[in-house]
């Protein structure tokens, strides 16, 4: 495949330019809303062509586009592609705003183009063997599930994410969209009511939280709490899901790489799971995006994915500002879903 890359982003640069190279696509160019931007980026990276223009971008001769802009972006980002006949590969959230969500997905629907949601975490093999032994009923009839997402945010990331609530900064739309995509992929069910704190312990300004915790009840009676932050360099991420005849206890892999330690709790002792390739996650997912544009198989998120964690992540940011427990349903409704 050819690709346009919509944002000179560090994401891109480190990950998925490497990715796609690795699967022979060929990155064509990138589009920075700073020119200067765009040529060293391009420069630095390899890439052919440049623009500060998105119109010119999506109208280079490439099958998609990576959009990787701040979060506030992606809408104009996404709908330019469509119209253009691109496919669309968007970083999470895929918007701030459920109604630019829907905008987005219903542009590409009407377009006939494929748009996936990059929610890297569930293409890993630690996270597919974990969504296969609940699948597979070892764990019996689930009860609960936790999920530590605490880390330091790194420095050369210490930009927008920790001031500009206008491009959709903080740990929830950073992180926590993370973990409602892991719990929802790993559960196979839907949150249908989230109770939520947050907290700026040190990083965060102009009141942009750098600190999360939350408890989600699951449309099939789960209770799932969670942990997000920017501020925990030394502690260690973890998935544990809880149920009738087992457990899971994951180790280390709420990350980028693949690492981590699965380990099943039973009757019959504690075993560390065998999760099989530890390959590079952004190119399974890359190669599910590639089945998806040529019409075999599903994206690995989805843009209902993309929707999904996104009205999980507005809900903890409106239950933290109200204090209350938010029901799904109402935001969803909010945007005419």
């Amino acid at each position: 495949m050819k690709w346009a890359l919509i944002g000179a982003s560090d994401i891109a640069a480190t990950r998925m330019i490497p990715a796609m190279r690795e699967l022979g696509h060929e990155v064509v160019g990138v589009m920075s809303s700073n020119a200067a931007r765009a040529q060293e980026y391009a420069t630095k990276n390899g890439l052919k062509l440049h623009t500060d223009n998105l119109q010119t971008a999506v109208s280079w001769d490439v099958d998609a586009v990576y959009i990787s802009t701040t979060n506030d972006l992606h809408k104009e980002q996404a709908i330019a592609a469509a119209k253009a006949g691109k496919h669309i590969l968007c970083e999470k959230p895929i918007a701030i705003k459920l109604s630019d969500a829907l905008e987005m997905v219903n542009a590409a629907k009407e377009a006939k183009v494929v748009f996936a949601t990059n929610h890297h975490l569930r293409c890993s093999a630690t996270h597919r063997k974990i969504r296969e032994l609940v699948t597979s009923g070892k764990l019996g009839t689930i009860f609960s599930a936790r999920v530590n997402h605490a880390v330091s945010l790194p420095e050369r990331l210490r930009g927008w994410r920790l001031d500009s609530a206008e491009k959709g900064a903080g740990v929830v739309l950073d992180i926590a969209v993370h973990d409602v995509d892991t719990i929802r992929a790993a559960l196979a069910a839907d949150i249908s009511e989230v109770t939520a704190l947050t907290s700026t312990q040190g990083l965060g300004t102009n009141g942009v939280e750098d600190s999360a915790m939350c408890i989600f009840r699951m449309d099939n009676g789960v209770l799932v709490s969670s942990h997000e932050s920017f501020m925990v360099p030394y502690g260690t991420t973890s998935v544990e899901i809880n149920g009738s005849l087992g457990s899971i206890r994951a180790t280390g892999v709420m990350t980028q790489d693949p690492v981590g330690e699965v380990v099943l709790k039973t009757s019959a002792g504690e075993e560390v799971v065998d999760v099989g390739d530890r390959g590079n996650l952004y190119i399974w997912g890359l190669q599910k995006f590639v089945g998806a544009v040529n019409g075999t198989e599903e994206p690995a998120a989805t843009a209902e994915d993309g929707i999904a964690s996104l009205a999980g992540a507005l809900a903890v940011l409106e239950s933290a500002k109200s204090k209350r427990t938010v029901n799904i349903a109402e935001i969803l409704k909010g945007a005419g879903l």
